[in-house]
């Protein structure tokens, strides 16, 4: 009955429904079909997944904004059900082409954990384009629930199922079975499914691989759109709004179950999960309560399914080949007097500028420049975790959460802000390591599925105060002392002690780069199974490094919470998380100060733009630094330092060979080559082919000196 095992995760998910929240069957068979609906979005994450080796985080926004659309012409002009739905498949068709063609084919030959980064970006554009559509119908309130499409009701269990429940009944299976004998049965679905496991092997037989992705994002397109609309047609659509969260999550927790490949097993959990889901519902339990049930049956899925020896794409997935770290000024340049007095005079400039800020700021840029230097901490946080050991967080924000709930919670009954801040980075460190073990465990990108729910049930479930009334104040928070000697009254004091927070954690972390540790960090980066064979336990460093960076994230958490004068759970939402790993790509995953640069570009986007514009700035700013700047704002920096260095090693005649755009290089290497062996080439006087010859003999030594 091996055949059968794919049932074995909607199997405990019902014995768990049966057991925890029983409920009528017509009940279940509702939550039946709100789970189809998911696995509609769940299948498309996987199909994507074989075919380009990523986890496609914009996977629900795909379907939202065909569906909008098409919601849009039905509930606002008033086309009919059906031309409507038709309207709609075809902008899913054309979008998963303009993606696929237009951005995603640009990072082909990117590794895989940039093109994944590069769907969050395409998430948040997408998002922009839903809350940007309504406004093109000049109309701001929309009825967002779709007509019936015929008339029909089925009763079953005590419960009534109208005709768009009915129409759930008939798609989903449908979709499901055409999707399998497409893989199966014709010619471009055996394609893709061998294309899938080597596609450079693929395209030197000569399939035409890139026409294959196309297809295969269009068909997870529509797969994303008509799970969106049957679920427009149930639920109705938030127009105008951003996606709920929980609904890619669980999409995203039913992929963990089937390892982003079985697509059965996938479609079985996310069943399972949408009965859970609906089961709590009817007994009348809150959604913070269920994004928490959903996060631990994200973990558990994790824990139970482990990596198959065939999994190879997760080995592609862990490498972030493409980053760029900033090196050190060469030895040969660093004590020389213009260099020593430019570096004096950067850091003399930068100093002054920073420390007299509340002298010339208005209260509220005070509030934002403070915020600023909070999340260059988190960003400093995010650095340790992506830019150098590898691995991505996309609810880091929930670590800043934690922090906030356990700092305040702190200073409120007496305790020094110091004890505080310490208190809370422990807190956010053991968080992290609870959070980050089943995911590290499997490798490949699942931290990043279980740091969002993670994300989700922060923000609905551990700040919600009518279930944790310990929680500290939303307004009115008690002025902590520092050191007990310094109190904190002043939107200035808290502004110079996150200054000093900052600086601290840039010389912490900067040390951890330069120590042992954080050479491992990087050969485990590089190459997880070469470290592993030099006796480096690869998982407990990465623990280790997700740790480090949960303290210091939850560090800034307890400053923040000071910043806004209480704790409300309106700052944590899960798509702040997406703005974070957004700041640190945009700055430079391997440059601390690139990171801060990056924390001014979207705080900055944040507080001078309205919801919509804010995704666009950071949807096109991730996108526009992987595809033109891959190094980021810290890259671009360190290339104008770089050019200044070049020109004091050519003004004092020096040769530094690291840096690369030296050409001096090749005249020192010439002058070592002695002149009675350079030889005139045959049939000349020595003349121009003595240059030549010179220079073959100097680039023959080069490549001698480089090997």
């Amino acid at each position: 009955m091996a055949w059968l095992e794919f049932l074995l995760p909607l199997a405990g998910l019902l014995l768990l429904q049966q057991l925890l929240y029983p409920v009528p069957s017509g009940q279940v068979l509702i939550g039946a079909l709100f789970g189809g609906r998911i696995a509609l979005i769940a299948v498309g994450i996987a199909l994507i997944y074989r075919a380009n080796r990523i986890i496609n985080f914009a996977q629900g926004d795909l379907g939202t904004v065909p569906t909008t659309l098409a919601v849009m012409l039905v509930v606002a002009w008033g086309w009919n059900y059906w031309l409507g739905l038709a309207s709609g498949l075809v902008a899913a068709i054309v979008l998963g082409v303009l993606v696929e063609t237009l951005l995603i084919r640009r990072f082909f030959t990117a590794p895989r954990l940039v093109l994944t980064v590069a769907t969050i970006g395409i998430a948040q554009l997408l998002t922009a384009a839903g809350l940007f559509l309504p406004q093109a119908f000049g109309k701001q309130a929309f009825q967002t629930e779709l007509p019936q499409p015929f008339d029909a009701t089925l009763h079953f269990g005590g419960r009534n199922f109208d005709a768009n429940d009915i129409l759930t009944m008939i798609v989903v299976p449908l979709a499901l079975l055409a999707l399998a004998a497409f893989l199966q049965r014709s010619t471009v679905g055996v394609a893709i499914v061998g294309a899938a496991e080597r596609a450079d092997r693929a395209a030197t037989l000569g399939i035409p691989v890139r026409r294959l992705h196309t297809i295969v994002w269009v068909v997870a397109t529509v797969l994303a759109f008509v799970g969106m609309w049957l679920r427009a047609g149930a639920v109705g659509l938030p127009i105008g709004e951003v996606l709920a969260p929980i609904f890619l999550v669980e999409a995203l927790g039913a992929a963990t179950f089937g390892r982003f490949r079985q697509f059965s097993t996938i479609a079985a959990a996310a069943i399972g999960i949408g009965i859970v889901d609906q089961a709590m519902v009817f007994t009348g339990h809150a959604e913070g309560e269920i994004a928490a049930v959903v996060f631990l049956i994200v973990l558990v899925g994790m824990l139970v399914t482990r990596r198959s020896p065939s999994d190879r794409v997760d080995d592609d997935a862990s490498t972030w080949q493409a980053i760029r770290e900033v090196r050190p000024i060469p030895r040969e340049l660093v004590g020389l007097p213009e260099v020593r007095f430019a570096r004096l005079a950067l850091w003399a400039v930068l100093g002054v500028f920073v420390l007299t800020l509340p002298a010339w700021l208005s209260t509220s840029r005070l509030d934002l420049a403070t915020v600023v230097v909070l999340f260059g901490i988190v960003a400093a946080s995010l650095v340790v975790l992506t830019g150098w050991a590898g691995q991505v967080s996309l609810g880091h924000m929930a670590f800043v959460g934690v922090g906030a709930a356990v700092g305040g919670w702190l200073t409120e009954r007496g305790w020094d802000l110091a004890i505080a801040m310490v208190g809370a980075g422990l807190v956010g460190a053991c968080a992290a390591a609870v959070v980050g073990y089943p995911a590290l465990r499997r490798r490949g990108l699942t931290l990043a599925v279980s740091t969002l729910a993670f994300a989700l049930v922060t923000w609905s479930y551990l700040l919600n105060r009518t279930i944790f009334d310990w929680l500290p104040p939303r307004f009115g928070l008690a002025e902590p002392t520092l050191f007990r000697r310094i109190p904190i009254d002043s939107q200035e004091r808290l502004f110079y002690v996150s200054v000093a927070a900052l600086l601290l954690t840039m010389i912490v972390v900067g040390g951890l780069r330069r120590s042992r540790t954080g050479r491992v960090l990087i050969a485990i980066r590089e190459n997880e199974r070469a470290a592993a064979a030099y006796g480096i336990h690869t998982i407990r460093t990465s623990l280790a490094a997700f740790a480090i960076s949960g303290f210091l994230a939850a560090l800034a958490g307890s400053l923040l919470v000071q910043q806004q004068g209480g704790l409300s759970a309106a700052p944590f939402v899960p798509q702040r998380s997406l703005e974070l790993f957004s700041m640190v790509v945009i700055g430079g995953l391997g440059s601390l100060p690139g990171a801060v640069l990056g924390a001014v570009y979207v705080q900055g986007a944040d507080f001078f733009l309205p919801l919509d514009w804010q995704f666009l700035a950071s949807g096109v700013g991730l996108l526009l630094i992987l595809l033109v700047f891959p190094s980021g704002l810290g890259g671009i920096i360190a290339d104008v330092r770089d050019g200044a260095l070049r020109w004091v090693a050519r003004r004092r005649k020096l040769v530094v060979p690291s840096l690369v755009a030296d050409v001096r290089v090749e005249d020192d290497l010439l002058s070592m080559v002695p002149q009675d062996t350079i030889e005139p080439a045959p049939g000349t006087d020595g003349g121009a082919s003595t240059t030549g010859a010179r220079a073959g003999d100097a680039a023959e030594q080069r490549e001698g000196v480089t090997r």
